[in-house]
């Protein structure tokens, strides 16, 4: 069964998008159609701006969320996904493209959603830092014992997970990972605290947006990081939708998942190849290629 998965934030690059906005007329089209919805010129970022004006959460989720779901269009005929999945930003990406939302109402909720967290993260002093060669159960122990707020964000594959949380929370975690034998606890250039309960504030005013958005059954499951299961249900996906930004991205749990139900390729559809090497971690057998 053929499986498309969509990167999240972090897969940005300068110059992303312009071959495609040069060599297709549909791919231009909508280029053109979302500066109009964003009310700037999004293009110009993407195509021509710095890595530190690309890094603007603003302007990073929508970018990611266009280059993969305008390279999904132009792919025609040849795109027929079975199952679909996104890291997540990657989730609004992949609903676009399995007919849950429209490209129109995707775009709006993820600038939304990049605004909301933008805010969120001003509040209060948070981070996150990837923790590499422990076991899952390790690290959600290490977080436990330690005092504020710091949890589990990313599921990535196995022996790399992100935490997140308050800065000071997140910092100490680090230094109790590497006492517990992690190769690695490094923080993250970060804004803030995603998939943390210090995105609370994020998923409150995200809810709204979402619940006044109208969702269609899609041509195909969508496997969500909130539950790693397949989802075809309008109402159901909006309600994990909404959990995402507080909740654990369980990445290496829905790859997993997709493989026991079939999954026979991955493709990646956007920027980059980190979805790629992380499903290679996850399963060594596992066939990926790139849109």
């Amino acid at each position: 069964m053929k499986a498309y998965v969509f990167p999240g934030q972090g897969a940005q690059f300068t110059g992303m998008g312009k071959d495609l906005y040069e060599s297709s007329a549909l791919a231009k089209d909508l280029f053109e159609k979302a500066n109009e919805i964003l009310g700037f010129r999004i293009t110009d970022i993407m195509f021509e701006g710095t890595a530190e004006e690309l890094k603007e959460t603003k302007v990073t989720q929508p970018a990611v969320f266009l280059h993969s779901v305008i390279l999904a269009k132009t792919l025609g005929d040849d795109f027929k996904p079975e199952m679909v999945a996104g890291h997540s930003l990657g989730e609004f990406s992949a609903l676009v493209a399995n007919g849950a939302l429209s490209f129109e109402d995707g775009l709006k909720l993820v600038s939304q959603r990049a605004l909301a967290m933008q805010k969120a993260c001003e509040i209060t002093p948070s981070t996150m830092a990837a923790v590499l060669g422990l076991a899952d159960t390790i690290v959600e122990e290490v977080c436990a014992s330690i005092d504020g707020i710091v949890v589990a964000a990313n599921y990535n594959c196995p022996g790399q997970l992100v935490i997140s949380g308050e800065t000071t929370a997140v910092e100490a975690a680090c230094v109790a990972m590497k006492e517990a034998g992690a190769k690695r606890a490094l923080l993250l250039p970060v804004g803030g605290a995603f998939h943390s309960p210090m995105m609370e504030p994020a998923r409150e005013e995200l809810a709204a947006a979402i619940e006044a958005t109208t969702f269609s059954t899609p041509i195909c499951p969508v496997y969500q990081n909130v539950t790693a299961t397949a989802v075809s249900s309008p109402e159901e996906i909006k309600k994990n939708l909404i959990i995402q930004l507080t909740a654990p991205v369980k990445w290496t749990q829905s790859v997993q998942q997709m493989i026991a139900d079939g999954a026979t390729l991955f493709t990646e559809v956007g920027p980059g190849k980190v979805l790629a090497g992380l499903i290679g971690k996850i399963d060594r057998e596992a066939v990926t290629a790139n849109a």
